[in-house]
């Protein structure tokens, strides 16, 4: 029939259902990112002042989320995953380095990535710290990712001839613990170095780990 109209395409002013979905998405991540991470912090954020700042509905905000939690969680995986992508970008570039080489051109790029924006080391250090069992688990399931990470160096490291073989899990465990550690206290002006300064010493602790001096032997 002439004049008749079809089937309703499913786009808004020229997007589809599924990427307005994801820009309401990204524009409350972006809004969290400020005021968890810049601002009065998770604790202090209410579901109506993030959709504010995100310029939408809190309506809107329980089409994407069920709880303000959701949010934080969702937040604390995208800086990780930046942070995994600048590092594996790094290690690729890498390739076939000395492993000194390489374990400096993949902490400079973690190191880069996580420092670029002081509220990335906010969410990822502090913010997700004792809000409850679920992001606990979380944020140890993100770390354990790290610590495989750094066990996969040094396995290679140890296929190349360049380190030892041992287990380096317990060490990269601590390493991952000090990685964080030392990163939060520079962001938060507690430690006299600039960040390369701060680079080139978790290199050597690094090293360190991959190749430990040898234990004397007692005499006799």
């Amino acid at each position: 029939m002439a004049g008749r109209l079809g089937p309703p395409s499913g786009r808004y002013a020229g997007k589809s259902a599924e990427e307005r979905k994801a820009e309401r998405r990204r524009r409350f991540l972006d809004a969290a990112l400020e005021l968890f991470g810049g601002g009065p912090g998770y604790r202090s954020t209410t579901v109506a002042a993030l959709s504010e700042a995100a310029g939408l509905s809190t309506r809107q905000f329980y089409e994407e989320f069920r709880t303000l939690e959701d949010v934080l969680a969702a937040l604390h995986l995208q800086v990780n995953d930046w942070a995994e992508a600048a590092v594996l970008t790094a290690a690729a570039e890498a390739a076939g380095a000395p492993i000194a080489q390489r374990a400096a051109a993949i902490f400079r790029a973690y190191a880069a990535d996580v420092t670029r924006d002081p509220r990335r080391i906010r969410i990822a250090f502090v913010e997700i710290i004792g809000v409850s069992t679920r992001l606990e688990e979380q944020r140890l399931a993100r770390r354990a990712r790290w610590v495989d990470l750094i066990c996969a160096e040094a396995e290679a490291a140890v296929a190349r001839g360049e380190a030892p073989p041992r287990d380096h899990r317990l060490a990269a465990t601590g390493f991952i613990g000090s990685v964080n550690g030392l990163l939060h206290d520079w962001n938060a002006g507690w430690v006299e170095a600039n960040l390369d300064e701060v680079v080139d010493e978790l290199v050597r602790q690094l090293l360190a780990i991959l190749r430990p001096p040898e234990t004397p032997r007692p005499a006799g």
